[in-house]
């Protein structure tokens, strides 16, 4: 009798089991079958459709997951939960759960596609190392598709990493025609630019698509500006392209040549403003060849034809009329400051930091907002802006760093702006910027007249907007350690 019960305990425990064990077998069945149906979906376009599916699987994978923690297959669940999440284009959540693809066997459907998965959503989000990882996995797959789409985007991420050599030898591989874009990326990287010409001539003649070409042209200018501005040439050099489509193109080429030919940058602007002449795109050049005009300015004085120049446009009213006032009145502003501002001005110090600050920030002038920071200092030495002024300058006129180092720590070694930048307590820090603050706020750009006998008096008058306390240079000098000032 007793041996009775323990086989039929025996028998509950094991059907326990195999419940337990279907149940389980039935949820990933399910999750399997819903996903190759969503794949289904996806190769015949039915987008919604797919999207509903992949959603199913997240939730079948996930109740698996909760249900049986601690099963052998929960490793495969997790990824299909993760395939279904990058595919959901959820990359950030999918990441996690793909982790695990290593602890699958190698070489499995399921390995392969959750690898490929995982490198195309680290890609997705910038981490091109770990994609290259990924994507090696599967870059000699049994399965052609797959070993071809690993192929070619794990050379994206070489190339994406600088490994353009690697990245040629795994396209060499590959059929010539599916991986021109990418060698030619790899060739404009590596600096090859006969080899890169070559086969731009090619890739031209077969593509009929502007919207193409464009995606070329801002893949191309990362991997090298003047490869893609020879790419271009090329485009433009094509019958029935639109003013305003090559007055845009030829912008963006310029910003893209900016860092490494600015002559032809310029050269670029003007081509612009030629072609798109009565456009918007047009008008904006105008605005940009303006602009870098005013970069090379180095000295107010020279602010009166650029002004003419920005005035000119505000009359005809052109659609970059706007962005000529702003820029019109950040001149006006600095010149204004500039003439208008002496020794004996009250607030001229002031009025001309806060100029130097226009050209540096509004203008792009480095030459002429150093020239104006290193006037406060010189204009107005006992000025409490006028370390400031020396920390600012020198940062945009190397030549000057080594003097004005010299100033800081033998005439302003006490200035709260140099305690800051020590990591000491800056008493009076706080004020003085509100006095600044509240100065710009009153109107800075008016001009100031020029002091006269009867009006000159001595630079306190301006009490009620700083503080009292001045740097003197009779003042102890407390030199400032060496890394604060280099």
């Amino acid at each position: 009798m007793r041996r009775a019960r323990i086989t039929a305990a025996s028998g509950l425990l094991l059907a326990a089991g195999l419940l337990a064990g279907c149940v389980y077998y039935n949820g990933m069945y399910n999750a399997k079958r819903l996903a190759r149906s969503a794949q289904k979906a996806e190769r015949e376009g039915r987008t919604f459709d797919a999207g509903n599916l992949w959603g199913q699987v997240v939730t079948r994978a996930e109740s698996v997951v909760v249900r049986h923690p601690e099963s052998k297959y929960v490793d495969e669940a997790l990824v299909l939960q993760g395939i279904a999440l990058a595919r959901l284009r959820q990359c950030p959540s999918a990441i996690s759960p793909l982790g695990r693809v290593a602890l699958l066997p190698a070489g499995s459907d399921l390995a392969e596609e959750a690898a490929l998965a995982l490198g195309r959503c680290q890609m997705e989000l910038g981490s091109s190392a770990a994609a290259d990882l990924a994507f090696a996995r599967v870059v000699d797959s049994r399965d052609p598709v797959r070993r071809e789409f690993a192929r070619l985007h794990r050379a994206r991420a070489l190339r994406l990493n600088g490994r353009h050599r690697e990245a040629l030898s795994l396209l060499a591989e590959m059929p010539a025609s599916a991986v021109q874009e990418e060698r030619l990326l790899a060739l404009a990287g590596m600096r090859r630019r006969a080899e890169a010409l070559a086969l731009l001539d090619s890739i031209v003649a077969r593509s009929d698509s502007a919207a193409a070409s464009d995606s070329l042209l801002t893949a191309l200018g990362r991997e090298n500006p003047i490869v893609a501005s020879d790419l271009l040439d090329r485009l433009d050099s094509r019958p029935g392209v639109q003013p305003a489509v090559r007055a845009r193109r030829l912008l963006d080429d310029a910003l893209r040549l900016a860092p490494v030919d600015s002559a032809r940058a310029a050269a670029r602007i003007r081509q612009a403003m030629r072609s798109g002449a009565g456009t918007p795109s047009g008008d904006q050049a105008e605005i940009r060849l303006l602009r870098l005009g005013l970069t090379r300015v180095r000295d107010a004085s020279e602010l009166a034809p650029h002004a003419a120049a920005l005035q000119q446009v505000i009359t005809r009213k052109s659609s970059s009329a706007a962005d000529a006032g702003q820029l019109h009145s950040s001149v006006t502003q600095v010149k204004s400051a500039a003439d208008s501002s002496a020794p004996g001005v009250p607030r001229g110090d002031l009025r001309v930091f806060l100029a130097a600050e226009v050209a540096r920030d509004s203008l792009a002038a480095p030459t002429l907002a150093a020239s104006l920071f290193r006037r406060v200092a010189d204009d107005w030495p006992y000025s409490p802006y006028a370390p400031k002024a020396l920390i600012a300058g020198q940062a945009l006129a190397p030549e000057w760093a080594d003097s004005a180092r010299a100033l800081l720590v033998e005439r302003y070694a006490d200035s709260p702006y140099l305690a800051l930048l020590r990591g000491e307590e800056a008493a009076g820090f706080e004020e003085l910027e509100d006095s600044l603050r509240a100065f710009a706020a009153s109107g800075v750009g008016r001009p100031a007249r020029r002091p006269t006998r009867e009006t000159r008096g001595d630079e306190d008058d301006d009490s009620d907007l700083r503080p009292r306390r001045r740097p003197s240079p009779r003042d102890s000098v407390k030199t400032p350690s060496r890394g604060v000032l280099q």
